[in-house]
């Protein structure tokens, strides 16, 4: 029993295992806030309106108050353990390895869902800018929407997978330019939407209620209910504790990075929550593949409408970027700790982890040119949840066994921060669909038959 419970030494990598260490803070709050506005505002905005009406703007502010305080924990545990495999890596020093093994492969889970939910949000805007040329539309939904597969999500999963193999650095940089295209698509809907705010559209402001319930048609509405799927908007900073050992100087880098693009996603969603929801009745924009270009279309807008639609195809990559490329590291530190196969932990002559990327990106590819929007963020969601829950866990066990620890950052309040990370994310994940749970449990089923069958047996992470 003991060892299940054995902790990892965190320790020098030799060069062949060792990524390059490239990036700035300034990377690390690009790759944020380009991993977390994306899909989530632009596209699940109308699935949490479907949900929760008006009140839809209630649910964002909850999502953000628990990812706040996740985001927290993290900030201060990046810095403590400045290693790459974000709360995977975490978990293993300060929980053990069963716990460590449960997170990783719910992080496996929670980033390739990701990935693939953001590659089928893309095609809901590409798609309309490509049928017009006779892009078949068979082509452009997965067989549950009555299609074939899902090509220009696959298509875009391909491309930023390259991108990230050519290099790092590389790949910073030019997410960097295209989150800058993002803020100003959506600094233009704000500027758009907002002068047609009408009180009216926000009457009845929460007609399905707070608590998640489900209709007689089966429907699950309710404030929570939407909270628990666009909780999905907002997480994306966990992707920068993922590029610990990446960063120049990791102590203070990552908590600039991790908190700066949390506060700036907070302000940006609201307002444009605000600006969508003033702007229209919810019921015209509610399940929407395209809510935000929908939205300028209504108001009489459709320059602006196409204009944001570009930005879209344009600016959703960064999303694709950053959790592809914190999907690969988790993978990565898995397998260079003995817990998945040796071989996938290997490096280019750039430091750039080629064969897991790969293998990412076929998985991912996979899942989003088959699968349907709402069911795979539900799931991810799902991942995410658990991770947050290990993550406020490590932080406030840490204060208890090593108080005097350095910490370059220290989390404010963190016994209330921590407590309210823990119990908003087990009430967010009793608030999905309860298929959603069933699958996140037989996810786990699989993950510990492959951890009794292979990994435990093979982990090699310097325990103690």
């Amino acid at each position: 029993m003991s060892s299940l419970l054995r902790r990892k030494t965190i320790i020098e990598q030799p060069p062949e295992r060792a990524l390059a260490r490239t990036l700035s803070w300034p990377h690390l709050v690009a790759l944020g806030v380009g991993a977390i506005v994306g899909t989530g505002i632009l596209t699940l905005i109308g699935v949490g309106a479907d949900r929760a009406g008006p009140a839809v703007i209630l649910s964002f502010v909850i999502a953000g108050a628990i990812c706040a305080c996740a985001a927290l924990a993290y900030a201060e545990m990046a810095t403590m353990i400045p290693a790459s495999g974000s709360a995977y890596t975490y978990s293993y020093a300060v929980l053990g390895e069963i716990i460590a093994w449960v997170i990783g492969w719910s992080l496996i889970l929670e980033y390739s869902l990701v990935v693939s939910t953001v590659a089928v949000g893309w095609s809901g805007y590409a798609t309309p800018l490509l049928t017009p040329f006779g892009f078949p539309v068979a082509l452009a939904n997965g067989p549950a929407l009555g299609g074939i597969v899902n090509l220009p999500a696959v298509f875009i999963i391909a491309v930023v997978a390259g991108l990230l193999m050519i290099g790092t650095r590389e790949s910073a940089t030019l997410n960097a330019a295209l989150v800058v295209v993002k803020m100003i698509a959506l600094a233009v809907f704000v500027a758009i939407a907002l002068p047609h705010f009408n009180a009216a559209n926000l009457e009845p402001f929460m007609p399905f209620g707070f608590a998640k319930h489900v209709t007689d048609a089966g429907a699950e509405r309710g404030v929570m209910a939407a909270a628990a799927i666009i909780f999905f908007a907002f997480y994306g900073f966990d992707a920068i504790s993922t590029a610990a050992e990446e960063t120049r100087n990791p102590g203070r880098d990552l908590a600039i990075g991790i908190v700066g693009s949390m506060v700036a996603c907070i302000a940006i969603y609201m307002l444009v929550a605000v600006a969508a929801v003033g702007a229209l009745s919810f019921t015209r924009f509610a399940d929407s593949p395209e809510p935000l270009a929908l939205i300028l279309r209504e108001i009489g807008k459709p320059g602006f409408a196409t204009f944001l639609a570009v930005s879209a195809v344009v600016a959703l990559p960064t999303v694709l970027l950053g959790f592809l490329f914190g999907q690969s590291r988790i993978f990565f530190v898995m397998a260079r700790d003995g817990l998945l196969p040796e071989a996938l932990a290997k490096v280019s002559r750039r430091g750039a982890p080629v064969r897991i990327t790969a293998l990412t990106a076929v998985l991912v590819a996979i899942i989003a040119g088959l699968m349907p929007l709402d069911a795979i963020a539900a799931l991810a969601n799902a991942g995410t949840l658990a991770a947050f829950v290990a993550v406020c866990v490590c932080m406030l066990v840490m204060r208890h066994r090593a108080p005097d620890a350095p910490r370059t950052f220290r989390t404010p309040l963190a016994p209330v921060v921590g407590t309210i990370g823990v119990l908003g994310c087990i009430y967010l994940f009793f608030s999905l669909p309860h298929r959603t749970q069933e699958y996140f449990l037989m996810w786990n089923v699989v993950g510990l038959i492959v951890y009794f069958a292979y990994g435990r047996r093979r982990a090699n992470a310097g325990i103690a």
